[in-house]
């Protein structure tokens, strides 16, 4: 006989908020009956009629629960937060899941871990953080970005920039969303965890999820920080008193001068006073100054058990190391999600982003280059344009007011609207539009007197940027247990296009400066007029499959298929599939009695991703136009662009191999994990060079290949946990190996430096091995040089120096490895934090060192360099008889840029105090905190006064910042 069953109706909510909880797992203890509760976490289940009847509930991030139903009709279940459960939670690719069920390579950073070090990049933030991730700084100017590599280079001329996925939709700008709207990141790393976004995550995936509102009582909070920027690490060049002393030898070399008799010889009758007078004008401490850079962030949550809405407002404001350069952001954030009923949901998660930044022409390199006997104001106390009528003209000015402006104002709004759907208990479907709208204004006037014009006619111009990104998705996902099986199962339809219009104008000698750049059709000279116009889509279709056995024996397998207008007819489609599987050794019977073992788990995965981040229409041969006349009459021509189509442009094809091992011990004192490697891409997106007689210049084909291994540990230890005191030390240490496998032709690519089995950017020059001494006069005579210069090796021993036989690869601008340690104590309500970052092995092309100017025309870098009383190996002799191009490209001069980039940094110190709760409340507060912090505040490097993060360039340095903050609660 069938077995008597009774209908149990019943609610689960938040034991905190008590708001309804959707997804909840809920089953017949000892029997496979179960239901899941809606949008509301309301649930109905048939349970049998009779005995002792007991329902379990479970869900990710709280404490499974067992109740009784005894004779009860109608339950109501609170269920309580766990926090170690909570961390556990990664979001993945069109879902979540727990940590322990994550079968790929994968790194969560939480909102604490955001918090560490505020900067008005998130990425920034997280610098040294994330095994596999290479992340630097490009600049010191205000607003400026950071590069972010996942893994090592994989294409040549492609992009290799991560995609970002804000709230499930694309969006490029991450320096738009506030480190304070965050709730978490993921960083998807291999194949089989960036196969389900296809092409895009073909160099990894950052996934960004903002807050929500929450039901309960409306919360505010309150972040604001004020900093001081100040350049500390900055390379100086000679004073007056070197560069007098440059001169003096470089004209004793060519017998012009003998001793300060003859300086009259070398030195205009002013230098000359000035010698005497002991003027030394140090430009660029005219030109640098104290930086500021301060955040203001207000957020508001709140709602009921239906309506939830998290809203936030932020400014932003640096204020560069140069004057004229600095960044106004102000963004806006509304999240909203909405229950309509107990199966449908809606929401809304939107932010509008406002900058407003001038920039600066950088004014180092001629700051570096001019006579610093000179002083950059005549006698009349007025800034000299060109000081003493020589042939620089004053660094300073662009500083006069109304002479130079480049303004760059830009409003971006991204908005992304949802409609979730919950079919069945067990199956949902979700559909996503995100729209993304850019507008960028671009005005530039340059006065005659500026850096650019050098007194020729003033020139304006006026830019325009028009973007538009809008993309649909359709999302269904199924989840379901039987026993001890549990499957999840997503599939994917996806619409992206991307549409750009732009529009520039320009014109020279507009007469009247204060019109700056409007007024365009006041300049008489060259005006011109030019607009683009460039569109993209991309379809793709996704399937995943997820399989759990007794949460021991883990398998995904995932297949996308991306088709993109950007490639050729024929070649547009491409499908990617991938494979994962882990075991979790924890969860056998023989790991039962080996307690220091808290977790232990192996992963395995191979997947194919693809690239097709190119410019558009590179399958097509363009016309351009060009100036042409017939006898004495202009008439408009056109000719073939630079760029020949190619026809059967294809997809870059990359497969990645992965192996991983997460473990922890001592009930998780001890947890980290190490991955493990191997990407191979083939069909390179390469631009080759093409012959001159051809009539074009380059052409996108898929040739070559490259590769990347590599190995990535993260470890984090809870070395004391008292009740009063807290330390933890985490550390990473992650190596890559990139190397190009094959190019187009045989051999290398001598003119792009690409070179089969090294790095994609390498130096490739003459080897220096020191500067000729006065002993070895004979043998430099042979290759037709004299002591003083530089020497190189002689790599095939024929006796002479060529470009075809005795170059080669010198270094490149890739570590060997990086690694950080980042360690946070705290003691009662006081914290200290301490990050250590370092990146080894690699090389630059130090930008400073190509000051050196042979003649002493110029100033030059503090070099020690060759003379008869100072036999140095390190720089040549100053010759007057020399010039700089002719030392570079004649005599090896090149060869002296190359220096050692390995460096260490002290990333960021912070000390702060969180008051008591008790004392918090009497203030009418639920939190408080202050804090002092210190970023980029030591740097161990072979270079001297120099922050090689920069990658060799001296232009706007990275700056030392130590800022005050607050943040409160309500």
């Amino acid at each position: 006989m069938a077995q008597q069953t009774r209908q149990v109706q019943g609610r689960v909510i938040d034991g905190t908020t008590s708001e309804g909880l959707p997804g909840v797992t809920v089953i017949v203890k000892n029997s496979t009956l179960g239901a899941t509760t809606d949008g509301d976490g309301n649930f109905t289940l048939a349970v049998p009629e009779g005995g002792d009847v007991a329902l379990t509930f479970s869900y990710i991030g709280y404490v499974p629960q067992t109740v009784s139903v005894g004779s009860q009709t109608k339950l109501k279940i609170a269920l309580k937060s766990d926090q170690k459960a909570l961390d556990e939670v990664v979001v993945i690719g069109y879902g979540q899941v727990k940590k322990s069920d994550v079968t790929g390579a994968i790194v969560s950073v939480k909102e604490e871990d955001l918090k560490k070090v505020p900067s008005a990049n998130v990425m920034e933030t997280l610098q040294g953080r994330l095994p596999g991730v290479d992340i630097t700084r490009s600049s010191g100017s205000a607003g400026s970005g950071v590069n972010i590599a996942v893994r090592g280079n994989r294409s040549i001329t492609a992009q290799n920039g991560p995609l970002f996925i804000v709230d499930g939709v694309q969006y490029n700008s991450i320096q738009d969303i506030n480190p304070n709207d965050i709730q978490s990141m993921e960083v998807l790393k291999d194949a089989a965890s960036t196969a389900i976004y296809g092409s895009r995550g073909a160099n990894g995936v950052i996934i960004v999820t903002t807050k929500k509102g929450a039901s309960g009582q409306p919360r505010v909070t309150i972040n604001s920080y004020y900093g001081i920027t100040d350049a500390v690490y900055y390379p100086r060049v000679s004073s007056a008193q070197e560069y007098v002393a440059q001169k003096r030898e470089a004209n004793r070399t060519t017998g012009n001068w003998n001793s300060p008799a003859d300086d009259s010889k070398i030195f205009t009758p002013l230098e000359i006073q000035n010698i005497a007078d002991g003027v030394s004008t140090n430009w660029m401490n005219k030109l640098l100054r104290q930086g500021v850079q301060q955040e203001h962030q207000i957020g508001l949550s709140g709602g009921s058990d239906k309506t939830k809405i998290y809203a936030s407002f932020d400014y932003f404001n640096e204020q560069g190391l140069f004057r004229m350069d600095d960044l106004n952001r102000y963004s806006i954030r509304f999240n909203l999600d909405q229950e309509i009923n107990a199966k449908v949901r809606v929401g809304l998660q939107s932010q509008l982003t406002y900058f407003n930044q001038n920039r600066r022409r950088d004014p180092t390199n001629q700051a570096n280059k001019i006579n610093p006997l000179l002083t950059p104001y005549d006698e009349n106390g007025n800034l000299a344009v060109f000081p003493n009528a020589g042939n620089f003209i004053n660094p300073l000015i662009d500083e006069q007011p109304g002479n130079y402006q480049n303004n760059v104002r830009t409003t971006r709004t991204f908005t992304t609207g949802y409609v979730s759907y919950q079919i069945l208990p067990s199956l949902n479907l979700r559909s996503n539009l995100g729209l993304t709208l850019s507008n960028t204004r671009t005005g530039i006037y340059q006065g005659s007197n500026t850096l650019d014009r050098n007194g020729s006619v003033a020139q304006s111009a006026y830019g325009t940027d028009f973007l538009t990104n809008w993309s649909w998705e359709n999302i269904l996902n199924y989840n379901k247990t039987f026993g001890d099986h549990t499957i999840s199962a997503t599939g994917v339809t996806s619409l992206l296009t991307f549409n750009t219009e732009n529009s520039n104008a320009q014109g020279r000698n507009q007469l009247l400066d204060y019109q700056g750049y409007y007024a365009l059709a006041n300049a008489n000279q060259q005006v011109g007029i030019n607009s683009g116009y460039v569109d993209s889509k991309l379809i793709s279709f996704t399937g995943r499959v997820q399989y759990n056995f007794k949460s021991r024996y883990l398998l995904t397998l995932t297949g996308r298929s991306d088709g993109s207008s950007v490639l050729a007819p024929g070649n547009k489609w491409a499908f990617f599939p991938s494979a994962a599987v882990a075991w979790r050794i924890i969860e056998e019977d023989f790991m039962k009695g080996l307690t220091p073992i808290t977790d232990l788990k192996l992963r395995a995965s191979y997947g194919r991703a693809g690239n097709y981040d190119i410019p558009a229409y590179s399958t097509q041969s363009l016309l351009v136009r060009i100036p042409f006349a017939f006898g004495e009459s202009s008439a408009p021509a056109y000719t073939f662009a630079n760029r020949i189509g190619n026809k059967a442009l294809g997809w870059e094809l990359s497969n990645t191999l992965n192996f991983g091992l997460d473990f922890a011990f001592l009930q998780n004192r001890l947890a980290g994990s190490v991955d493990v490697y191997d990407t191979r891409t083939s069909d390179l997106l390469l631009n080759r060079v093409l012959p001159a007689t051809s009539g074009y210049s380059v052409v996108t084909e898929n040739a070559g290949k490259t590769r990347n291994r590599g190995i990535e540990v993260g470890l984090n230890a809870r070395v004391v946990e008292t009740e009063n005191f807290r330390w933890n030390v985490g550390a990473t240490w992650f190596k890559n190996k990139e190397e190009i496998t094959a190019l187009t032709i045989s051999g290398n690519d001598v003119s792009n430096l690409w070179f089969v089995g090294s790095p994609v950017s390498v130096f490739y020059d003459y080897e220096k091995i020191g500067i000729w001494q006065t002993s070895e006069a004979d043998e430099a005579k042979t290759f037709g040089q004299k002591p003083g210069q530089i020497k190189v090796r002689d790599l095939n021993g024929d006796g002479r120096i060529t470009a075809t036989d005795d170059r080669k690869v010198l270094g490149s601008r890739v570590p060997k490895w990086s690694g950080s340690l980042n360690t946070d104590v705290s003691y009662k309500g006081f914290d200290l934090s301490l990050q250590f970052f370092a990146r080894i092995g690699q090389m630059l092309n130090y930008e400073y060192n190509g000051f050196f100017d042979p003649q002493g025309t110029e100033n030059s870098s503090r070099q020690n360099y060759w003379t008869p009383e100072n036999p140095s190996n390190d720089f040549p002799r100053p010759d007057a008889s020399l010039s700089k191009s002719t030392l570079r490209n004649g005599l090896y001069g090149s060869t002296l840029d190359y220096e050692n980039g390995s460096y260490a940094k002290l990333r960021a110190a912070t000390l702060g105090y969180t008051f008591p709760a008790g004392l918090a409340s009497r203030l009418h507060m639920s939190s408080l905190r202050v804090y002092v912090q210190g970023k980029n505040l030591y740097t161990w490097s072979h270079i001297d006064n120099y922050d090689p993060e920069r990658g060799g360039a001296i232009t706007t340095p990275i700056p030392r910042v130590v800022t005050a903050g607050i943040n409160l609660g309500f």
